[in-house]
């Protein structure tokens, strides 16, 4: 965390994407005595964090809380429950940040107020380990402060990064909100022409699975486009330029189905959002 929190922050939802930020917050700085979690269920593991306090619904807040921040991470259908008990804490100087698919900052502002200061973020599963994505959206109520601080807030569990265009958000939810299933069924495809190769299946699995997950972290760490890296490893007349005349081709080429299918994603992600 660039700066610390002066107000206690309060986060709804605490399952797989809540409890993987709380622990990157604790471990970045943010005292546990300044945090309330509202989870009837999910944040059982923080119950015995020293300082946490962790309340089994909305009703048992303290009447006096004044978060400097709520951070919302219940599942979209359950977000109607939660925006009655969250709507005292609504105007400037409260930081409104929601990691829930589809809901736009117009739901938020309907049920919160043209005063609330609110960004919308997208992040992805591997933010589960530490190594996620997200991208925010503010509302122009937030202050470059709040702004700042919803980045530091998700750096907790990887990059994160700021577009002004909430409509890009559907791009994102395209990319790197449904990207981890798209590197999941490459894995399962590589191991599948393994075995129809002749590889026995458990090694053609590891072999997708290492090969796929070893290129990503060279390609984080080299600092070298990805296009210089697939020339490196493409002998002219070899082996993998052999396969790459086949996923490059024109029609029906990878480049042309990811494209389609990114615009697929795009769009159903648009209708969604109402």
């Amino acid at each position: 965390m660039t700066r610390k929190l002066e107000r206690p922050l309060l986060l709804i939802g605490c399952g797989k994407m809540g409890g993987a930020m709380l622990d990157g917050w604790l471990g970045s700085g943010i005292a546990a005595s300044g945090v309330h979690i509202v989870d009837p269920a999910g944040a059982r593991p923080f119950r015995d964090r020293d300082g946490v306090t962790v309340h089994d619904g909305m009703e048992t807040l303290p009447a006096d809380l004044a978060p400097e921040v709520v951070v919302l991470s219940v599942k979209p259908q359950q977000m109607d429950a939660v925006m009655d008990g969250v709507k005292r804490f609504a105007g400037p100087d409260c930081l409104f940040v929601s990691v829930a698919a589809g809901k736009t900052i117009g739901y938020f502002q309907d049920r919160l107020g043209a005063d609330a200061a609110i960004v919308r973020a997208m992040p992805n599963t591997p933010a589960a380990i530490g190594q996620g994505i997200t991208v925010c959206c503010p509302n122009p109520v937030c202050s470059p402060a709040q702004s700042a601080l919803a980045e530091d807030l998700l750096k907790a569990v990887g990059e994160a990064a700021t577009v002004e265009d909430e409509s890009l958000i559907d791009a994102v939810t395209a990319l790197s909100g449904g990207g981890p299933a798209y590197t999941f069924w490459l894995i399962e495809c590589m191991g599948e022409a393994g075995v129809a190769a002749g590889l026995p299946r458990e090694l053609a699995e590891r072999l997708a699975l290492v090969t796929v997950a070893g290129a990503g972290q060279l390609a984080l760490r080299s600092g070298e486009a990805p296009a210089t890296l697939r020339r490196n490893v493409t002998s002219p007349g070899g082996t993998t330029q052999e396969a790459l005349s086949v996923l490059m081709r024109e029609e029906g080429g990878l480049d042309s189905l990811m494209r389609e299918a990114i615009a697929a994603a795009a769009a159903r992600s648009r209708e969604l959002a109402g």
